[in-house]
C-alpha cells in the first residue's frame, strides 16, 4: 500500500498520492485531540446513526486501499499466482499484527490481565482483513461476478441485521456476533457497554468499501483520457452518493455497524472527492500545493501506527501521581500546562492546537524518510 504505482499513460497521477495522504492525514488529526471532551463537532464521530467528516476518514482509506490494490497486482495479472498468494497473506498478517500488538500496549495490573482484557480488533485489524479476503476476491473471481457479489454481501448484511434485532447498538447482531466470538473483555469499551465499531460481523461491508476503491482503479487505469476520467467519476460519485442517501431511509447511515448504506453513501463522495482531485491537480495542473500531502502518502500506515505509538507513550507510559494522589499522564500534562494556554485559555483550541502540533511532527518525520526515498512496507 506504501507503493501506489498510479500511472495514466506513463503519466503520474499526483491526485491519488495527494488523496491518500491527506487521508491519512486528517485520520491522525482527528484521532489525537488534547481532549476527547473538548473538540469541534466536525472533528468528531456521530454517536450512532449520521455521518461527520470524521465518519469519513476511514472508508476513505480503505477505499484509496483498493484503488492502491489495482495497480500493486497489475504486475501479478490480477490472478491469485503463488506470488500473489504470498504477498497478500504476509501483508494482511503483518498489519493484524501490528494492531494486536498496539491493543496491548495499556496498563494492565498484571501479564495476564493483557491478554484476557486484550482487544482483538481495531483499525489497523479492519484494514488487514478487509485487504485480505478483498484482494482474494478480486483476484480469483470474475470482475463481473465480483460485484454481484459485492450487492448481495450488502444486502445479505441489511436483511442479516434487520430480522435479528434491528440496528441499534443493544439488540443489533452486530454486536452480539462479536460478544460470543470474541468475548465481552475482548471488545472495544467505549459506548458504555462492550461494542466493537470494528467488529467482525461489520468487516463484511467494509470489504466491499476497498472493492469500490478497486473498480475505480481499474476504470482509472483503462481510460487513458483523464477528463473522461473526471466525468465518470463525479458521476458514478453522484449516483453512489444518493444511492446511499436513499437506502439510508431504510438502513440508516452509520460508521458503527458499517452500515451498507453507509458504503454507498462514503463510496460515493470518495469518487467524488478523488475526480474533483484529478480535475484540479493532473488536468488542470494545479500541484504546487500538494507536496506536504504526497509527502504524508508515501509512508501512510507507518505514520499512522508511529502516531499510534506516540499517544501510548503520552497516555499509558508516561504517566505519575501529583501531590494530591491523582494520575497525570503526559498528555494531560501538556495539553493543560503547554496547549491550552498557548490557545488563549480556550480548552477547545488548545485540543485541536496539541493535534495539530502532533501532525506537525508527524510531518517533518515523513518528509525526511521522504526526501531519503525511505518507504516502509507494512
Amino acid at each position: 500500500m506504501a507503493e501506489l504505482l498510479t500511472e495514466q499513460k506513463s503519466k503520474r497521477l499526483v491526485s491519488l498520492d495527494v488523496f491518500r495522504g491527506a487521508t491519512i492525514a486528517f485520520m491522525i488529526t482527528v484521532n489525537n485531540p488534547g481532549s476527547w471532551s473538548h473538540i469541534y463537532a466536525p472533528l468528531g464521530h456521530a454517536k450512532w446513526f449520521g455521518c461527520t467528516p470524521t465518519d469519513l476518514v476511514f472508508p476513505f482509506f480503505l477505499f484509496i486501499v483498493g484503488v492502491a490494490m489495482w495497480f500493486s497486482f497489475a504486475k501479478f495479472g490480477h490472478k491469485l499466482t503463488p506470488e500473489a498468494g504470498k504477498k497478500i497473506l504476509k501483508r494482511t498478517f503483518l498489519i493484524f499484527l501490528i494492531g494486536l500488538v498496539l491493543n496491548m500496549l495499556r496498563p494492565a495490573d498484571s501479564f495476564a490481565e493483557i491478554f484476557t482484557k486484550l482487544r482483538i480488533v481495531g483499525v489497523l485489524q479492519r484494514i488487514a482483513l478487509c485487504y485480505g479476503i478483498a484482494s482474494v476476491l478480486v483476484l480469483t473471481i470474475e470482475k463481473k461476478k465480483v460485484a454481484w457479489i459485492s450487492g448481495i454481501m450488502l444486502v445479505f448484511y441489511w436483511l442479516l441485521l434487520a430480522a435479528t434485532g434491528g440496528f441499534e447498538i443493544e439488540n443489533t447482531l452486530a454486536r452480539r456476533f462479536d460478544l460470543w466470538i470474541m468475548g465481552a473483555n475482548h471488545v472495544y469499551q467505549g459506548y458504555g457497554m462492550p461494542f466493537d465499531p470494528e467488529g467482525l460481523l461489520s468487516t463484511i461491508p467494509a470489504i466491499v468499501t476497498v472493492i469500490l476503491g478497486y473498480f475505480t482503479g481499474s476504470m482509472i487505469r483503462s481510460e487513458p483520457n483523464q477528463k473522461k476520467v473526471v466525468k465518470k467519476l463525479i458521476g458514478r460519485g453522484v449516483i453512489f452518493t444518493l444511492g446511499g442517501l436513499l437506502w439510508g431511509l431504510f438502513f440508516p447511515i452509520g460508521k458503527p455497524i458499517w452500515t451498507s448504506s453507509y458504503v454507498l453513501y462514503t463510496g460515493g463522495l470518495a469518487m467524488l472527492c478523488l475526480g474533483i482531485a484529478i480535475l484540479f491537480i493532473d488536468v488542470l495542473g494545479y500541484k504546487a500545493w500538494t507536496k506536504p500531502f504526497i509527502v504524508f502518502g508515501a509512508n501512510p500506515l507507518f505514520i499512522f501506527v508511529l502516531s499510534g505509538l506516540v499517544v501510548k507513550t503520552l497516555v499509558y507510559l508516561v504517566r505519575w501521581h501529583d501531590a494530591t494522589g491523582n494520575l497525570v499522564t503526559l498528555k494531560t500534562w501538556l495539553y493543560t500546562n503547554v496547549f491550552i494556554p498557548l490557545a488563549g485559555g480556550s480548552q477547545i483550541d488548545g485540543s485541536l492546537l496539541f493535534a495539530l502540533t502532533l501532525i506537525a511532527m508527524y510531518w517533518l518525520i515523513a518528509d525526511i524518510l521522504y526526501k531519503k526515498k525511505i518507504f516502509i512496507k507494512i
